[in-house]
């Protein structure tokens, strides 16, 4: 029999409730049969709440309050989350496919840390695609991450035991959170399965629109506070991140 753990899907949302009905459809299409939903709403104004309340049957806890931005939601969804592996999602983005989660979980067993799968970047109408990650899937590597997260969130199913030995997401963070969280472990990363599969369809738009230099900054300053390779070596990657965008952007290939 298939290892099936249960799955912890955190959604953190504010004054989007068009965006997160179609999430939280996608979610309700799902096969899997171990799956929590927690949305943590930051206090929409929008008509977000009444979102929550209607789609009970599929939301475990649905909290809304204020908070500090998107590494505050994640927390506080990690607080109420049960899952053997957990998941996060955007207001927005989709899961791919209905049966996406179970194939994902196929021939994976209790020893893997870290379960990801592919992401689909798709425009803000929520179909255009733009480009998919990760491209391989030879065994993970940490080194990738010393250039880019090549574990996108969206795709990437993290055991709980993660969060217990590397700690929860840093709250001044407003844009890489996720990738702060995957370079505490870099000199000692746990084992990681990456499969060629699709699980969501990751929305353009959000808090990192049109904010590219800000997001090149804060990866920056989180390579060198988790110190994973010496200062030179980090300046010359985030030269070559920035040249590499500005050129691809020239072509229009950018996005």
């Amino acid at each position: 029999m298939d290892f099936q753990p249960t799955v912890s899907i955190i959604i953190a949302v504010k004054n989007a409730k068009v965006l997160l009905q179609e999430t939280l459809q996608s979610i309700r299409m799902q096969q899997y049969p171990f799956l929590e939903v927690i949305v943590i709403d930051g206090k929409s104004t929008d008509g977000t709440q009444d979102v929550i309340n209607e789609n009970k049957d599929v939301i475990k806890v649905g909290l809304s309050e204020a908070d500090n931005g998107i590494s505050d939601a994640f927390n506080k969804g990690l607080q109420h989350a049960s899952g053997d592996y957990i998941n996060f999602q955007g207001a927005g983005d989709i899961l791919y496919a209905s049966n996406c989660i179970s194939q994902l979980f196929k021939g994976i067993d209790a020893s893997v840390t870290l379960v990801c799968g592919k992401v689909l970047r798709v425009d803000e109408d929520g179909i255009t695609p733009i480009w998919a990650a990760p491209k391989t899937f030879k065994p993970f590597n940490a080194r990738s991450l010393l250039f880019k997260m090549s574990l996108p969130h969206q795709g990437l199913f993290t055991h709980r035991s993660f969060f217990e030995r590397f700690g929860q997401f840093d709250t001044t963070l407003k844009f890489a959170m996720d990738y702060d969280l995957l370079l505490r472990a870099f000199y000692q990363f746990p084992k990681t399965m990456v499969k060629d599969i699709f699980i969501s369809k990751w929305r353009a738009g959000g808090v990192g629109k049109n904010k590219i230099f800000d997001i090149f900054d804060e990866y920056h300053r989180i390579k060198a506070n988790n110190q994973i390779a010496s200062p030179l070596t980090l300046k010359l990657i985030d030269k070559f991140s920035r040249t590499k965008y500005m050129i691809k952007n020239k072509l229009g290939l950018a996005y």
